[in-house]
């Protein structure tokens, strides 16, 4: 395998570098991309290992920012492997690279639906030929777009009383990510009945994977579900998925048409799409009427939408840790104080049904 390796520049190289672990069965492979990432100074590889075990013991024991992961690996396979290597580190991305590993395959959507961030083909597949290291480097800079220091999210002291609602759900608004598409499948399996809203949601996914990420999510629910895209209007019983590469935001219009606005703009945590404005949209346009789910996720997106959501007297459930792969998002805002509930999926749609008072 040949590969031209022409030397990265990064506007990132003021940055802490990412602390890059490298898992392949080839060392060819892996050399490979070592000179590929060593040569972007945004990037360190600080080991490489040949089979899960390696990785996992190295994972668990050192600080590890990303880890470049084969599926096909001796002993136990990458995708088997992928759980825990997310539960030994709590903050670690993990892409896989693999070229048995096509966009829109079964096996891509396993490994985002495990947790992987992205999905990256080796040289060889006709993925990206000669160009693979800089688009290598560009398809991970967008993992690491703005990497704030992690905070530990605090505890709440005692659980959340639930309250009443005080009045009718309106719209339902979902955030999610890293194990989101997981937590989602059973999540929707809890849906006993519709829900007769709108139901929004924002998984952070590359922009590439939306639409086969729709098309599963359609499989998971008797819910209509649809790519969000700019001038949709809100109907019942439908779930509007954003774009990867997109923010989902409403406007009521005339008539009081709630319709939704896509725009780019990334968050001042770095993600697109982001939870954050999802829901802050909603506190805007649905007031009380808004609620908010978050599930597992790495960082603290939808915190502060969340809480704007509960300031216009809306409320927030959150997936609790023991289901969760990563209690980022769903602990910052139970550590925030924001959520009337904490448990696992399968349970949060019949407490929203009976919170929001949908049925009756």
């Amino acid at each position: 395998m040949t590969v031209n390796m022409p030397i990265m520049t990064s506007d990132r190289s003021a940055r802490t570098q990412v602390r890059t672990l490298v898992v392949d069965d080839s060392v060819v492979v892996r050399t490979v991309i070592e000179r590929i990432l060593n040569a972007d100074p945004a990037y360190a590889v600080v080991h490489k290992a040949s089979n899960a075990e390696q990785a996992l013991g190295y994972v668990a024991d050192n600080d590890v920012d990303l880890v470049l992961l084969d599926i096909e690996l001796p002993g136990q396979s990458g995708l088997a492997a992928l759980p825990a290597i997310l539960r030994a580190n709590g903050q670690v991305k993990v892409a896989i690279l693999s070229g048995k590993c096509e966009e829109g395959s079964a096996a891509a959507i396993e490994a985002l639906a495990l947790g992987a961030s992205d999905i990256v083909s080796k040289p060889g597949s006709g993925s990206f030929g000669e160009n693979f290291p800089q688009a290598l480097i560009e398809r991970l800079n967008r993992l690491f777009a703005d990497r704030p220091a992690p905070q530990a999210p605090s505890r709440p002291a005692m659980p959340p009383v639930v309250q009443p609602a005080a009045q009718p759900i309106a719209c339902l608004g979902i955030g999610a990510s890293t194990g989101g598409i997981h937590a989602l499948a059973q999540l929707f399996a809890g849906l006993a009945a519709p829900l007769g809203v709108p139901v929004l949601l924002t998984q952070h996914l590359p922009a590439s994977f939306t639409v086969y990420f729709a098309q599963q999510l359609a499989r998971m629910t008797s819910l209509k579900v649809h790519v969000a895209q700019t001038g949709d209007t809100l109907m019942p019983d439908t779930v509007y998925v954003a774009p990867g590469d997109a923010n989902l935001i409403l406007r009521r219009g005339l008539h009081g048409r709630v319709t939704i606005i896509l725009n780019s703009e990334r968050t001042p945590a770095g993600n697109l799409p982001g939870v954050d404005p999802m829901f802050a949209s909603m506190a805007d346009v649905y007031g009380a009427g808004a609620a908010g789910v978050v599930l597992t996720g790495m960082g603290r997106d939808g915190t502060v939408g969340a809480r704007d959501i509960v300031a216009a007297g809306g409320w927030i459930v959150a997936q609790d840790e023991a289901s969760s792969v990563v209690w980022g998002m769903p602990g910052s805002v139970a550590g925030a104080g924001l959520t009337c509930a904490v448990m696992e999926p399968q349970a949060i749609m019949d407490f929203v049904a009976r919170r929001g008072k949908v049925f009756v």
